[in-house]
């Protein structure tokens, strides 16, 4: 049996719990699981350190501080915008998250943290960020 190491492609089903013991992300919800490999950087070094050595049916709670998980909240990602830019169907509240062209061309969610006036306030850290997280991985595949 394959165990996971550096430069492994793992295919994980992976569910994200808040402290609170509610679901904030699952890939069992998306019915697909997700397929990373360790090392690419999609994922937190100490992140990778808990599913090194795992194998295909191996289950595991990894709980992971706000600084291992998602990182904490930079205030260099909140921007203000001119409320004018948001035009067309695309309803301006507090709350909604929206998605917004990078420098790089690439979509980067933000959600809309709060509007005064003309200007509204666009948060584009990970909504999970300074949050610590419950990961519960089932190993499907080693590669």
């Amino acid at each position: 049996m394959t165990s996971i190491v550096q430069d492994s492609t793992v295919t994980l089903h992976f569910t994200i719990k808040m402290k609170d013991g509610s679901v904030a992300d699952s890939t069992h919800n998306m019915g697909k699981p997700a397929k990373l490999v360790i090392g690419d950087g999609s994922l937190s070094d100490n992140f990778e350190q808990c599913l090194l050595g795992l194998s295909a049916g191996d289950n595991k709670a990894i709980e992971l501080a706000a600084a291992d998980a998602f990182g904490m909240p930079n205030p260099d990602n909140v921007h203000y915008m001119d409320r004018a830019k948001f035009v067309g169907d695309a309803e301006v509240e507090v709350g909604t998250i929206m998605a917004f062209s990078g420098p790089d061309g690439m979509e980067i969610p933000g959600i809309i943290t709060e509007i005064a006036g003309d200007s509204v306030t666009v948060d584009f850290n990970h909504p999970l960020a300074g949050q610590d997280v419950t990961f519960e991985v089932e190993i499907l595949s080693v590669e």
